[in-house]
């Protein structure tokens, strides 16, 4: 296949990358103005329940405050929207780094092949691509080992990892060096949950690896970590 085709292809593939990402940004500022308007009836609700307290009844008091607990759960129903908005914004792009990346080993692949066929591949020719392919080789095994890079460092910070890529991104080649998760060492796609155990060895789960179809309220945690806190 022609560079240009793989060019095309590539191009054509990232067309609407653009809007939506866009759409995305304009989600997350959304949920961001939604989330300072909340936080002002947060103040005010607190300021007029500081004001009136002496005076209320028991029962009034108990109301007043179940307003502002359900203000703080929206505010933080809006959050986590936000955070699954950005995981699917980091996804979205990743997947076309991914895409890349297969496209130019196989077009690598492809010009190798060319070029064995046609006799002019000489010795100094295939030196040159295999010295290439070691430093390549060289460089990811040093970033595979280096701490900085761990998934344990970046401690869930692929959760800016939030239905949206499907499972056939699987089968492209991938990066050797990225972070695998949930209990089926998988690359991060699709929707995934945290699990709320700061000590959570694995941290991130895919949905359907843990029986969710929509997100929990509350507080959730892995099955591993569910059974550990039950011994305890």
């Amino acid at each position: 296949m022609a560079t240009a085709i793989y060019l095309e292809h590539y191009l054509d593939s990232i067309e609407n990358l653009p809007c939506e990402l866009q759409r995305n940004f304009t989600l997350m500022r959304d949920l961001d103005n939604r989330t300072e308007e909340k936080k002002g009836e947060i103040d005010k609700l607190a300021e007029e329940y500081i004001a009136n307290v002496k005076n209320l009844a028991s029962e009034q008091r108990v109301e007043h405050l179940q307003k502002i607990q359900n203000a703080y759960s929206k505010c933080k129903e809006f959050s986590d929207d936000k955070v699954q908005l950005a995981m699917q914004t980091y996804e979205m792009v990743d997947k076309h780094i991914r895409r890349l990346d297969a496209d130019l080993a196989r077009f690598e692949n492809e010009l190798k092949e060319k070029l064995e066929l046609s006799g002019y591949e000489s010795a100094d020719g295939r030196s040159e691509m295999r010295s290439q392919r070691e430093k390549r080789g060289s460089r990811g095994r040093g970033r595979k080992g280096s701490d900085e890079d761990s998934p344990r460092k970046k401690k869930k910070a692929r959760g800016f990892l939030f239905v949206f890529v499907s499972r056939d991104v699987l089968d492209m080649p991938v990066d050797p060096n990225e972070p695998t998760y949930c209990l089926c060492h998988q690359v991060s796609y699709g929707e995934m949950i945290g699990c709320d155990n700061p000590d959570c060895p694995i941290e991130w789960f895919h949905f359907a690896c843990v029986d969710l179809a929509t997100k929990p309220k509350g507080k959730w945690f892995c099955p591993r970590c569910t059974q550990d806190r039950k011994k305890k």
